[in-house]
C-alpha cells in the first residue's frame, strides 16, 4: 500500500474503538439539589450597562 493511500480496514477499526466509551465510576452525574436567590434591586438595564463599563476599563 502506498502512502496516503485508503485502507478500509484501519478506517473501520479506527471508528470503531472512537465509538467505544470507557466510562469508569468517577464519570457519574452528579444531582445537586437547592435553590438560588438573588438580593439585588439592579434591573436588567443597569447591570447590564455595568457589564459593558467593565468590558471597556
Amino acid at each position: 500500500m502506498s502512502m496516503g493511500a485508503y485502507d478500509d480496514d484501519e478506517h473501520e477499526r479506527r471508528e470503531r474503538k472512537n465509538s467505544e466509551v470507557d466510562l469508569s465510576e468517577d464519570d457519574g452525574r452528579s444531582t445537586y439539589h437547592g435553590s438560588v436567590d438573588y438580593d439585588g434591586e439592579e434591573s436588567t438595564e443597569e447591570l447590564l450597562d455595568q457589564f459593558k463599563q467593565i468590558n471597556s476599563d
